[in-house]
């Protein structure tokens, strides 16, 4: 009895503690997308041909993610890709050689490269800017209300100040540092 007691307190403390990080689900942590592996799309392996040597294929598919002593005639590219509020994506592609020379590919149902950037692609819509655009009124009201006061010339100053120099604007501010 003491022992399922137990285990039911723990089942409650665990629900507790998810419900306050998510203060009571409305709202989610962020978790960032995960990505691992090669990316290999169907074009890539729609350009490999039996007979090319390793040279070849590592220039079409990338360096594999798996290689193994014990078996030196098979390469993986494994891909994993994880976004949150997605199914993860997994795909394998298997190259088998005889000798220096490609003999023939195992791959999974494979994107093409338009399918695979489609689905990298997860921006919404955004919503249609608001028009800006002022009326002559609101124009003329903020130019007023903008309006730069220029000061008054000090003597001999007048000659050496030229007549396209903004005025200074009418409100003052503090120093930024004390003085």
């Amino acid at each position: 009895m003491a022992a399922l007691l137990g285990a039911a307190g723990c089942t409650t403390v665990k629900n507790i503690g998810a419900s306050v990080s998510t203060l009571g689900g409305l709202i989610t942590p962020y978790k960032i997308d995960i990505l691992q592996g090669n990316v290999v799309t169907a074009e890539q392996v729609q350009a490999l041909q039996p007979g090319m040597s390793r040279e070849q294929v590592r220039n079409i598919l990338g360096t594999p993610l798996l290689t193994s002593a014990f078996h030196a005639d098979r390469w993986d590219y494994m891909f994993t890709f994880q976004r949150q509020g997605q199914e993860p994506q997994q795909r394998s592609v298997v190259v088998i050689f005889q000798g220096d020379s490609m003999f023939r590919v195992d791959a999974d149902e494979l994107p093409t490269e338009e399918e695979f950037v489609a689905t990298l692609d997860d921006r919404t819509v955004p919503a249609k800017p608001p028009v800006l655009q002022a009326t002559e009124e609101q124009l003329r009201a903020f130019e007023e209300r903008n309006r730069r006061v220029a000061p008054a010339p000090q003597a001999g100053a007048a000659a050496s100040t030229p007549a396209s120099t903004p005025a200074a604007p009418a409100t003052s501010y503090p120093p930024l540092e004390p003085r």
